[in-house]
């Protein structure tokens, strides 16, 4: 259902290193880019992650209440790749651990404020 997510950034440099090392972690690289927005997925034609400058060339915002949720294989990756994001700079937002009904995850903000979702249902 979802194609690709687009994430803003006021140092695209600065994200662009935070996001080759996070997203490596799942297996994930650069697809392409535009020279403003950076792709990242696993392969073309699955849902990506993409990492710029916004269009109308001002700052770049996170939103409040918005969210970005990534699926995970297994409670010890939920684990391994929010240690990653802390590790590269991210701020916590809610260490791993079981939420209720079935769902183990944890929650971090990359460099520029963006939110994040680590889950895994089960």
């Amino acid at each position: 259902m979802i194609g690709y997510v687009t994430l803003g950034t006021r140092d695209k440099d600065r994200a662009l290193a935070f996001y080759d090392a996070l997203l490596a972690e799942l297996g994930a690289k650069q697809m392409f880019n535009n020279e403003r927005l950076y792709f990242y997925g696993t392969e073309m034609g699955k849902p990506m992650i993409a990492v710029g400058g916004p269009y109308d060339e001002q700052a770049a915002t996170h939103g409040n209440g918005t969210m970005l949720a990534l699926p995970m294989e297994s409670r010890e990756q939920v684990e391994s790749i929010y240690a990653k994001a802390l590790e590269l700079g991210g701020a916590d937002e809610g260490a791993p651990g079981d939420r209720g009904n079935g769902f183990y995850g944890a929650y971090f903000r990359d460099l520029d404020g963006n939110k994040f979702c680590l889950y895994k249902f089960g």
